[in-house]
């Protein structure tokens, strides 16, 4: 008996065509390769180029830029799929597009045909530089400067965590442009920085645990020059650009926790479905029924949430409490689900080939990225 969780009842009748897509993607192309990009850390560009070939890349580029102008609801459903057949690749190919979105938001005509369209034609890639080495989730405390000299913004500081930081072609970049202690608000703007300016460096960090084909960097800006005019939007306005982009990124990385968690009950199921013990099969003892049970209750809850998340955020119906709700259920669906996984694999979980294990560890990591469980947990109260 299989078990399809990622049914698509709960989805807009509008996004079922996205999910389909995804789904037919990640059969043929992620989940045949999850395993060997998971062993060898290498960054899948032949997946990420056939992503694009398909249409899957950029997708939420509005079309007249070379996208498909897809909603947040099509690329939530897809996010749920890429991530059941493999979350470091899922990763790679939502993250090729990351912080390009606030361009086409915000952005000048002229930075949109330069920057915006070639990411939605795949030309290039993208990403978003915002945590620090000493500053994760505080927005308000990075200490990246910019300061303006005659037609330029010089940019120093240090990024890290950032998606595709050496890959990319240019990333969105936060950084310091006031010091009015009364705002601490409003000192913060966003940048197009091109990789190849001068003064930008950049390096992977050391290999995560987990989503090992995604790559992440450190960059480092020593004087780092960049003309005026790629200021996006409003000096001292990006903060709040960022606030409202994050309620978005948080429901999809909601997907990204319950593609996860599908794939740890999916796979748990049929390990306990053909496995005998003391003279019975193994999912025919009840403790094994009560924690798959538990696990399904788990995913169908977070799942019903970051559903209905969208639809808030969407529709700017409180969608930052609703945001940060479907992101913490739905991350700590994954691990909760993952750990159950394990237990119910017995010894054979610990084996570095077996598809729970890398969703074990994958599950560790949306709990932190695009703002941290216990800073969601922070905003859900103060947002009630």
């Amino acid at each position: 008996m299989e078990l399809d969780l990622l049914e698509a009842s709960i989805v807009p009748e509008h996004a079922r065509d996205a999910k389909a897509e995804a789904r037919e993607f990640a059969q043929e192309h992620i989940a045949p390769n999850a395993e060997a990009y998971f062993d060898s850390g290498e960054y899948p560009w032949e997946v990420l180029e056939a992503g694009m070939d398909a249409g899957l890349v950029a997708a939420d580029v509005p079309e007249e830029y070379g996208g498909r102008g897809w909603d947040l609801y099509q690329i939530l459903a897809a996010a749920e799929e890429f991530y059941r057949a493999d979350a470091g690749i899922g990763l790679v190919l939502q993250l090729a597009s990351f912080g390009a979105e606030m361009t086409d938001e915000y952005g000048s005509e002229r930075q949109k045909e330069e920057y915006l369209a070639p990411v939605g034609r795949n030309e290039q890639i993208t990403g978003l530089a915002v945590s620090e080495p000493e500053t994760g989730s505080d927005l308000a405390g990075m200490a990246t400067v910019a300061e303006k000299d005659g037609e330029e913004w010089v940019l120093d500081g240090e990024k890290y965590w950032v998606g595709n930081g050496v890959e990319a072609d240019w990333v969105t970049l936060y950084a310091k442009t006031g010091d009015d202690p009364d705002n601490r608000y409003g000192n913060y703007s966003l940048f197009i920085v091109p990789t190849d300016a001068p003064g930008y460096e950049a390096e992977h960090t050391p290999e995560k645990m987990g989503m090992r084909a995604s790559k992440q960097a450190h960059i480092v800006l020593d004087g780092c020059r960049i003309p005026e005019e790629n200021l996006i939007g409003t000096e001292g306005a990006g903060f709040y650009m960022l606030a409202e982009f994050f309620n978005y990124g948080r429901v999809v990385v909601g997907g990204h926790g319950l593609g996860i968690a599908a794939a740890a009950i999916e796979e748990a199921w049929d390990f306990v479905h053909g496995r005998n013990a003391f003279g019975r099969q193994v999912n025919e003892f009840q403790a094994v029924q009560h924690t798959l049970a538990d696990m399904r209750l788990t995913f169908e809850q977070a799942r019903s949430l970051n559903w209905r998340a969208a639809e808030k955020v969407e529709t700017k119906d409180q969608g930052g409490l609703w945001a940060s709700m479907a992101k913490v259920a739905s991350t700590e669906a994954a691990v909760d689900c993952s750990e159950r996984g394990m237990q119910l694999h017995g010894g054979r979980s610990i084996f570095h080939d077996r598809r729970i294990a890398r969703t074990y560890r994958d599950a560790r990591i949306p709990v932190i990225y695009e703002g941290a469980n216990e800073i969601q947990r922070n905003l859900i109260y103060s947002q009630s």
